[in-house]
């Protein structure tokens, strides 16, 4: 079974039958189904999502046969996002075991190269056929299995403001070291030692959570996997249709970087309110515009 079925509602699912039942009950009712043909093939590939909640959903794909049988090939669960996270340059790669994709963005403001899982493939091989393929931006989102609610780091809004600031200079120099400005190096050499000083300093006598304020960086052996801290922007509570289980939206800011990241609610350790924290692993996908 997929890891991530729980998050969006599934985690009464404990064995491979239960699975299946559920896979095919959720095939026949589906509404929303996009086809595509390949030029010289008698199969047709075909993707059927069910929407258990607005904005998420079982997603399986596989084959339809002359004679309209789906044969079922791999499922996931998905989350669309309609906010734009990011327009940094985007390259997407085919995954190789199956016809899947993952996109890669040369994104400054978490400083690594992000990887996420694409959930619009279907889309992208209709316009790849068509010879048309040009990312103009990304809507990320995260799915996570746990998770707990961090209190807020005591901010003034002038230190609110200084932190921006300094996010999007930082950006600037990231860029500009990349072209190979050598003074750009140099200025962000000497600010990395001098925050290695700072934390070593206040470490010491001070909670590891007061000094970070938010975090991106990879988890696990998946490049696709992330371990966050996000401070909460909205918070929205949907139910699974099917089972009844109660899902939180987060609407996260990390590292100046604005995604939504979905948890069961009996997942999540404490209350989420717009100021305070999110903490945990995600697998993160993403919604890209073409």
């Amino acid at each position: 079974m997929h890891k991530f079925m729980r998050t969006i509602g599934f985690s009464m699912c404990r064995n491979k039958r239960d699975l299946d039942l559920l896979l095919k009950k959720l095939a026949q009712e589906a509404k929303n189904k996009q086809e595509l043909t390949q030029a010289g093939e008698p199969h047709t590939f075909c993707e059927i999502r069910a929407e258990m909640a607005p904005g998420m959903g079982v997603a399986m794909a596989g084959e339809v046969d002359e004679e309209r049988n789906f044969a079922l090939e791999y499922y996931y669960p998905y989350v669309t996002g309609t906010q734009t996270s990011s327009e940094a340059e985007c390259s997407i790669q085919r995954h190789a075991e199956k016809e899947t994709y993952a996109g890669m963005l040369d994104e400054y403001r978490v400083g690594i190269s992000l990887i996420f899982y694409m959930e619009n493939s279907v889309e992208f091989r209709r316009l790849k056929d068509r010879g048309r393929v040009k990312p103009k931006g990304v809507a990320l989102t995260g799915l996570s299995v746990q998770g707990k609610i961090l209190l807020p780091v005591l901010k003034t809004r002038q230190q609110t403001e200084n932190s921006r600031r300094e996010a999007k200079n930082r950006t600037k120099l990231l860029e500009a070291a990349k072209n190979g400005d050598e003074e750009a190096i140099e200025t962000l050499t000497i600010e990395d030692i001098d925050l290695y000083s700072m934390v070593s300093r206040r470490i010491m006598s001070e909670d590891i959570y007061s000094i970070i304020d938010t975090s991106f960086m990879p988890c696990g052996v998946e490049c696709d996997q992330y371990s966050v801290i996000g401070e909460i922007r909205d918070v929205d509570l949907k139910k699974n249709r099917v089972t009844g289980e109660e899902i939180y939206n987060l609407g996260l800011e990390c590292n100046d970087m604005d995604f939504h990241v979905v948890i069961n609610k009996k997942d999540l350790l404490g209350e989420p309110l717009p100021g305070r924290r999110f903490k945990g692993q995600i697998w993160m996908q993403g919604t890209v515009k073409f």
